[in-house]
């Protein structure tokens, strides 16, 4: 028989510890409430009666005055509002409705 020699080894380390099983959800919980988003604000804003101008849609946002114009130029056009302009007393009002 050969010179043989048995070695046993040790068993590796976990670099880390399991983590502990995720506690089960609850189905029956309803979900929270979803955000506003700020689109949202500002497409309630535009369907009023009056519409809003671009100091209103800033202060409701918190966003800077060249933002504002772009949601509209931009996000909002994209929903499928058209959304249009006029000015009563110096001072500019945005409108908007749905698209056909």
């Amino acid at each position: 028989m050969p010179n043989t020699t048995t070695t046993t080894r040790k068993p590796r380390r976990m670099a880390r510890t399991p983590e502990a099983a995720a506690a089960p959800v609850s189905t029956s919980a309803a979900p929270p409430p979803k955000a506003t988003s700020r689109l949202h604000q500002l497409q309630a804003l535009l369907t009023r009666e009056n519409g809003a101008s671009i100091a209103e849609m800033v202060a409701a946002t918190g966003w800077q005055q060249h933002s504002v114009r772009g949601a509209l130029a931009g996000a909002l056009k994209k929903r499928g509002l058209i959304i249009t302009s006029e000015k009563l007393d110096g001072v500019r009002r945005y409108c908007a409705e749905m698209a056909a």
